[in-house]
């Protein structure tokens, strides 16, 4: 961890604050300069909330630059050079996710483990009728075909998104196996700890009988840091 430590580069600024933009949005400055992504475009981001968030995480920084520590950071930098301008192929990545959800599938023969996915994610199923996407469930690994109307409509909803909420609402599509879950919190109908804790369902199931290992539950922790990152950019976004 020392020698890791010691390969981050050190902090070369005093100050971290924001400024708008001319064209919209706000940039975050470092002692006064404009900070730029890894490909080196500006990075711009689309409202004083979210400027004010990954300037936050710049101000947090010790005597090194540690990019593990900046998720929204991270994320902005993700949107700007890999997802605006690639918003159709983010739903459609999305929309697979859909296809497939975590949330249809439920355990066969297990009857704990199977109350717990009905606790967690029948609500979530609901959800998707409500939007006009009734699910098909099955049990254990065998493919569920889903209807098309269905992934045609949650296919719309993902198109009202421009590229910040997209992106974000992939972030905790990939991270929790589950578009509908991560939709469910973009339209404020889980709390970020309810989503993270219906994603993890399975899992902690296996925790409560077998225990848990350390190297996984320090995973764990990584990933919830980039969700709840990207929940945050989600909140930020709105308000």
């Amino acid at each position: 961890m020392a020698k890791r430590k010691q390969s981050l580069p050190k902090r070369f600024y005093q100050e971290a604050t924001i400024a708008p933009e001319a064209g919209g949005g706000a940039s975050v400055r470092l002692d006064g300069k404009p900070v730029r992504t890894p490909g080196k475009a500006p990075l711009v981001l689309p409202n004083a909330g979210v400027a004010e968030a990954v300037a936050e995480e710049w101000r947090a920084q010790g005597e090194r630059i540690d990019p593990g520590t900046m998720p929204l950071t991270k994320l902005a930098n993700s949107i700007l050079e890999g997802v605006r301008g690639r918003e159709d192929a983010v739903v459609g990545d999305v929309l697979a996710y859909a296809g497939s959800d975590l949330v249809c599938y439920r355990a066969a023969g297990l009857e704990g483990l199977a109350a717990a996915q009905a606790k967690h994610w029948d609500p979530v199923v609901a959800f998707a009728r409500q939007l006009g996407a009734p699910l098909r469930l099955g049990e254990g690994m065998v493919h569920v075909d889903q209807p098309e109307a269905s992934l045609d409509a949650i296919k719309r909803r993902l198109e009202g998104f421009d590229a910040w909420p997209l992106a974000a609402l992939h972030v905790m599509t990939a991270l929790t196996g589950s578009a509908l879950i991560a939709l469910a919190v973009a339209l404020g109908r889980l709390s970020p700890e309810e989503a993270w804790e219906a994603a993890h369902v399975d899992e902690d199931w296996q925790i409560g009988q077998w225990g848990e290992d350390e190297e996984a539950a320090d995973r764990r922790r990584r990933r919830w840091r980039d969700f709840a990152a990207a929940a945050q950019m989600l909140k930020l976004l709105q308000g």
